[in-house]
Formats: structure tokens, sequence, C-alpha cells
């Protein structure tokens, strides 16, 4: 069986993950529902593990869930993470560039070198397309990272010039890299659902969010304060599927180059 919180796992919040899901797991034995002694980690916190049978629960991503996902999951619920600004269980990006460039707004950006996570994620890339969208201007290149954490580092190194990076990993990333120092939010996206709990189809999310949300709970004060975890909420799956599906990257980048030629 397949339980994972791999979105927010880094080295300085897996001891609190551990502990989170040692409390999902007493609730779980609780409700009578088989549940892994361990999480998952690994390949099979992703995107293998999402599309598995096996699959008891685990966090994937908004874009994942409304078009790769899309009638093969089951929604459980949303973690919120208490950000300013946004409702619970919302979230949003900011668009990070060097702290020493010295471009002030966005539209300052356009045809700049932009960082991206990956092409399926909804901060790294669906919500920073609605904000290039918004603000008519267009990257003028792409440097694929595979990490958020990635693209802010090429960002400060100054192989990319800006990248997408969605609010709780800047917050952790305030905390625990240095190299953060390095960057300034040069703008915000809108929020948007956050990463959402999911199960697979065969499974009744009911009890699977009562399990979560209990052990979210029980919480200690350090530990919720470790993973910026406030609660789990109920974000209806509408909410997900009514977000706009982004352009590939192919097509940003062949719309961009037709701009840049005329």
């Amino acid at each position: 069986m397949i339980a994972a919180f791999g979105m927010y796992d880094r080295a300085e919040t897996a001891a609190a993950h551990d502990r989170l899901w040692t409390l999902a797991h007493a609730q779980f034995q609780t409700l009578g529902i088989d549940a892994p002694k361990d999480l998952t980690r690994g390949d099979l916190a992703y995107r293998a593990g999402w599309v598995s049978p096996d699959l008891l629960v685990s966090q994937t991503c908004g874009l994942p869930l409304r078009s790769y996902l899309r009638g093969q999951v089951t929604l459980v619920g949303t973690p919120d993470y208490g950000l300013p600004g946004c409702e619970a269980g919302y979230y949003r990006s900011v668009l990070l560039v060097r702290r020493a460039d010295p471009r002030s707004g966005l539209r300052e950006f356009s045809g700049a070198r932009f960082a991206v996570n990956d092409g399926h994620s909804q901060s790294g890339w669906a919500a920073a397309c609605q904000t290039f969208d918004a603000a008519d201007i267009w990257p003028g290149s792409c440097v694929m990272s595979g990490a958020h954490r990635k693209s802010a580092l090429l960002v400060a190194q100054g192989a990319a010039d800006l990248c997408a990076v969605d609010a709780v990993t800047w917050r952790a990333m305030t905390r625990w890299d240095d190299y953060a120092a390095d960057l300034r939010v040069v703008a915000e996206t809108d929020p948007t659902p956050g990463l959402p709990l999911i199960t697979a189809l065969s499974r009744d999310p009911a009890p699977i969010f009562s399990a979560m949300q209990a052990a979210i709970r029980e919480l200690s004060e350090a530990d919720a304060q470790i993973l910026g975890l406030r609660s789990l909420v109920q974000v209806p799956l509408n909410s997900y599927l009514d977000q706009p599906i982004p352009p590939t990257l192919d097509q940003i980048f062949a719309k961009s180059a037709q701009s840049f030629a005329t």
C-alpha cells in the first residue's frame, strides 16, 4: 500500500511528516482500515504511485488532478497551509528573480529565461502562464529544472532570470535554503486550490478524510509549524476542474519566438 506526502517532503520536514503519518496510521487502525506502517518515498510518492490501485493516500498537484489523473483517482481533501491572502485550502505562487537584478516590475522580464520545474505543475507553470498572459509578456526561453527548489537555485546562480514557486515551498526555502537570500519576489499569482490529497479510484474518500483530518489536528505545535500545516478542508472537485489547462511549453515558446521575431 502507498501513503506519501512527497510534494513538500524535504530533509527538514521528513521527521515531522513521519510523525504525522504515525498519528494517521493510528486513526486508520481505529477505523479498521489497512494502512502501511511507514510513509512511501521515492518514485511511488509521485506519478507512479498516484495511478496505482494500491494508493491509500498521497498528495498531488492541481494540474495533474484535472488533466491526466482526471477520472483515475478520487479527491480526498486539501491541506490548508495558512497562507496570507488565500482562503483555506488555497495557495498561490511567487515569481522569483535575483535580488541583484536591476529590473523591477514583471513586464521588464518579457523575453527572460524562465526556469520551470515541470510542464504539469500548477504552481510552477499553469499559474505562471495566467500571470504572464495577464501582463501580456512571454518568456523568451525555458530551462527545465525538475523541482521548485532547483528552479530557484538556477535563478540565484544566474542560469535563469525568473521562476514561479508555490508559496508553501518559498516559505520553507526562506527558512532553510541559504540561496533564498539572493532572491526576491517580483510578482504573485492569483490564488488557486492547493495541493490535494488523493486516493485510488476504488476507495471511499470519507474515512480517509476523517483519519487525516484528525491526525493533522493531533500534530504537536512544533510539527505543525515545521510543516506549516493548519487543517484539512474540502475544496470541491469542480474548483480544481474549473481552472484552465495551460498551453504546453512548446506552444508558449513558439508564441514567444513569433512575438519577438516581429
